[in-house]
């Protein structure tokens, strides 16, 4: 994506989809605006995988969390960050951005940090709704700090931070309203389950066991992306269920899936937050309970306080509270809460 450009953005993050998705997001953007791009994550990271596919100039740090208790995480910790930020600090060096952004997250500390130190322009977009640790830090040192959710960093904090919405891919933004995609639908419920980049075990268990006891006349058609690595769990366990279910371990067609699907369950990522308000999608969030600072359930809260989402603590997820809500619901109820979403999608 480099050549002879307006200028180069680094971009900074990964570890997840979560993170990774809306930086590819505004990569593809940055280069039709012609900017030259390159990316700065981890070397065991999902981006180092899916970054390069993307056309985007890729270096990876040998760096993990540093978040977590342990002792040999106490030790460890601090020497694993200086020796990303030597790293990173070389990387910088050669790519010579004119701007980093950083989008949060431990893979992008290192880049973010040595940005500042080397008086590198430095950005910081928070996806959640509730600032995460590296950018609660890097707020300090950044020349501007934009969220994804409104009063993400509260009104008396430093940084001016401003409210921008989360990137969501050019496919995504232009799914059909649910007016349109909802017009002549007839028939059981289609049902998305998305467990994310790294799958949810919690939703691979207990989704199939709650669709079991709906009468088969009435289940409804179901995809269920799993993950990679729990992929023939998920598939046995539908099987177990006695349950059809089309189980993918990564969906590479969000957008028609999205479009698609009466109703999706999934967890609350930000950026999960972000589609569902861009498509107008009806949803049952479950917050991953371990997610850092309980961001999840913050981000679930800016649909369901509004009627575009159901949301149901991990703990309180059981089958047959999830087939008792799937029984009770109506396409037309669903309807709805996709038309509360699509109100919520931040204005580009």
């Amino acid at each position: 994506m480099n050549g002879d450009r307006t200028g180069i953005v680094m971009i900074t993050t990964g570890g997840t989809g979560g993170h990774i998705f809306p930086g590819l997001a505004v990569a593809a953007e940055l280069d039709a605006r012609d900017w030259g791009v390159c990316w700065l994550g981890t070397r065991d990271g999902m981006e180092a995988r899916l970054v390069p596919k993307h056309g985007v100039d890729f270096d990876g740090l040998d760096f993990g969390s540093i978040r977590g208790k342990g002792i040999k995480r106490l030790l460890f910790g601090p020497l694993s960050l200086m020796a990303a930020c030597r790293q990173a600090r070389g990387v910088l060096k050669r790519r010579r951005p004119d701007v980093v952004l950083g989008f949060g997250g431990f893979a992008s500390f290192p880049g973010a940090l040595m940005a500042v130190a080397r008086n590198t322009p430095l950005v910081v977009h928070n996806l959640d709704a509730r600032p995460g640790l590296a950018n609660r830090i890097l707020r300090f040192g950044a020349e501007r700090v934009i969220t994804g959710f409104p009063g993400t960093f509260g009104a008396t904090e430093s940084g001016n931070p401003e409210w921008v919405g989360n990137p969501v891919r050019a496919d995504i933004a232009a799914v059909a309203p649910p007016e349109i995609r909802f017009t002549g639908r007839a028939g059981p419920l289609r049902v998305l389950v998305v467990g994310g980049s790294l799958g949810a075990v919690a939703l691979n268990e207990r989704v199939p066991r709650a669709l079991a006891l709906i009468a088969e006349s009435e289940r409804p058609v179901v995809v269920h992306q799993g993950g990679e690595k729990h992929i023939e769990t998920l598939r046995a366990e539908y099987a177990n269920a006695g349950v059809d279910a089309l189980c993918l371990p990564f969906i590479d067609d969000m957008a028609q899936r999205y479009s698609d699907a009466d109703l999706v369950i999934c967890r609350a990522g930000a950026t999960t937050i972000a589609e569902l308000a861009a498509v107008g999608a009806a949803s049952v969030l479950v917050p991953f309970p371990q997610a850092a600072d309980d961001h999840q359930i913050e981000n679930a809260r800016q649909l369901a306080d509004r009627g575009a989402a159901e949301m149901i603590l991990q703990h309180e997820v059981t089958p047959e509270r999830l087939a008792g809500w799937l029984r009770g619901t109506t396409r037309a109820r669903l309807l709805a809460m996709a038309r509360a979403a699509r109100a919520l999608r931040k204005a580009r």
